[in-house]
Parts: structure tokens; C-alpha cells; sequence
């Protein structure tokens, strides 16, 4: 007889208070093992290695594993206390994000962050987005958003980008492939202070939009923010980067003047402050970030 069938046979055999204490036993056993799943999915421990992913493990990579991967982690945040209005799902809170971890950030379903679940709200509130019919430029398009644009605007949402998976057409912002006036509605969030040249990045941006066209440009709040833009081309390591701009791969911290860098682009250029008009429950519900606008620009 195998050790396995000794077991089971000794088990079947014995009475019924030791059976009662197999059955506590293995439900100890099931508690511990919850107990230790919910520490390594603990904040601290989430907040540490989500940051280390997001240092050192590149961009193109982490959009094609992390949505798989958060779908697992996202079984030990189930609740109600808030909601992110891109994908409806509730949660006792949301992941930890961010080289240097901010809390309550990440949606584990669809991967919106703060700024992403502003931008949806704004798109909602503020524009005919959802409803009208516009030719779209995505330029690094994030996850959250592709399949849901995609449903709206079908062949007429464009996702571009040099590295991204995920983006349709290979391009460099420097230099994009579609003829003037191509778009109604260009979105470039968070990749200007990753470009070589953004002036001319900006340039290509107005040069595609329709005259009547509009697009959302956001960029990277770091509070308090500088007075002045600061770039350093002598800067080119990862580490002196990071120091200089608050990332291993950005070029440049953008300061109080980047709206006037919009409107020297050929834009007219609104700081639409929506969480000035949103109650502070639905801020709170949604982990909205409060003291962020959204650059919202014109042809003009």
C-alpha cells in the first residue's frame, strides 16, 4: 500500500473527534495559505514590485503581460468602495502605480490610472466624442482605452506609435506618415517629454489636425511644478535622466510654461480643471487626480 492509500485508509478508520480535527486542521491550513496570498498582494509588497517592473522591465513588454497578470491580482481587491468609470468594475481600492508608488491608482481590469479615468470623464462630459463622427489619432494609445474607441469610431480610430504593440501604424511623431488635415481629434498623453524634439513633435500634431480639429496633450505633473520648462541634452544616462526629469527614459520636465509651448505650436490652448466641478464623493469614488488639468487644444 502507497503512502497515499495508508493515509486515506488510516483516516477512513479512525473516529470521529480526530476526523473533527483533520477537518480544523485543514481549514487552519486553508486559512494560512488566504493569510499569505493576502500579504504578498499586501500594498506594501504591491507597491514595491509593481515600481521595480515599471523601472527596469521595457514598455512594450508590460503592455502585452500586464493586463493578464493584474486579472489574477485583481481577485484580492474586490469590493465596492471605488469605481472606474472606463470599464464599470468596483473594487475595495485600486493598485498601487507609479515609480514612486502612488496609492489607489491602477485598475486591475482595464488598466486606467488616475489621468486616464479624468480623461474619460472629460470625453464624456465635456465633448461630442462618443457621439459624433471624427477621424481619431491615438498616438501611444493606452489599453484601457483601444478597444473602446475602436467600438465607437471603427476604422476611423487610427492608434499609432514607434515601439507600442499595441499602436496599428508604425511611425515617429517627428515625422508622420498621413497628409495635412487627416484628423478631428488627436490624443498624445504622456509622450512628449519622450521625444528628441518636441517643438517639432508639436508642429506634425497641428499639421494633421483638421481645422476645426481638437486633441488632448498631456503631460507628466510633477508638483510643484518649475517655472520653466528644463531640458539637458548632456544628460544621457538612465540614472541622470531620472534625477533630472523623474524618469530613465524622459528628456525633459515640463514646468508652468508648456501652455505657451502649445500656443507657440499654432494652438489655442484651454486648462479645463473638471474636478472643479465634479462633487468631491464622485473624485473620491473614481481616485480622480485633483489638482490636474486637462490640455485641451485647438486648431487655431
Amino acid at each position: 500500500m502507497d503512502h497515499y492509500s495508508l493515509h486515506r485508509s488510516y483516516q477512513d478508520h479512525v473516529s470521529v473527534p480526530y476526523k473533527a480535527t483533520f477537518s480544523a486542521r485543514d481549514d487552519l491550513n486553508r486559512s494560512y495559505c488566504s493569510f499569505q496570498l493576502k500579504n504578498v498582494f499586501a500594498l506594501p509588497s504591491m507597491r514595491f514590485l509593481i515600481s521595480l517592473l515599471i523601472r527596469f522591465v521595457p514598455r512594450k513588454h508590460l503592455q502585452r503581460l500586464s493586463h493578464h497578470l493584474l486579472r489574477v491580482v485583481a481577485i484580492f481587491y474586490l469590493g465596492d468602495r471605488v469605481e472606474c468609470p472606463v470599464c464599470k468594475h468596483t473594487y475595495r481600492k485600486f493598485l498601487p502605480y507609479g515609480r514612486v508608488s502612488r496609492s489607489n491608482a491602477l485598475c486591475p481590469n482595464c488598466l486606467s490610472l488616475e489621468r486616464h479615468r479624468l480623461i474619460w470623464l472629460f470625453l464624456q462630459k465635456e465633448t461630442g466624442f462618443f457621439t459624433e463622427n471624427l477621424r481619431i489619432l491615438h498616438i501611444a494609445p493606452e489599453p484601457c482605452f483601444i478597444d473602446r474607441f475602436e467600438a465607437v469610431h471603427g476604422d476611423k480610430y487610427i492608434t499609432a506609435d514607434l515601439e507600442s504593440p499595441l499602436a496599428r501604424v508604425k511611425m515617429d511623431i517627428h515625422d508622420m506618415p498621413f497628409p495635412d488635415a487627416s484628423f478631428d481629434v488627436v490624443f498624445c498623453n504622456h509622450v512628449l517629454e519622450h521625444v528628441k524634439d518636441d517643438k517639432l513633435a508639436l508642429g506634425e500634431i497641428h499639421r494633421v489636425l483638421a481645422p476645426k480639429g481638437w486633441g488632448i496633450l498631456q503631460i507628466p505633473m510633477y508638483f510643484p511644478l518649475p517655472d520653466k520648462t528644463f531640458e539637458d541634452a548632456s544628460i544621457t544616462s538612465p540614472a541622470g535622466r531620472e534625477k533630472a526629469f523623474g524618469q530613465r527614459d524622459h528628456v525633459r520636465l515640463y514646468g508652468k510654461d508648456y501652455p505657451k509651448r502649445l500656443r507657440q505650436a499654432g494652438f489655442s490652448v484651454s486648462e479645463k480643471y473638471l474636478t472643479g466641478i465634479l462633487p468631491d464623493t464622485l473624485i473620491k469614488r473614481h481616485a480622480l487626480p485633483p489638482s490636474e488639468p486637462i490640455y485641451f487644444v485647438k486648431k487655431g
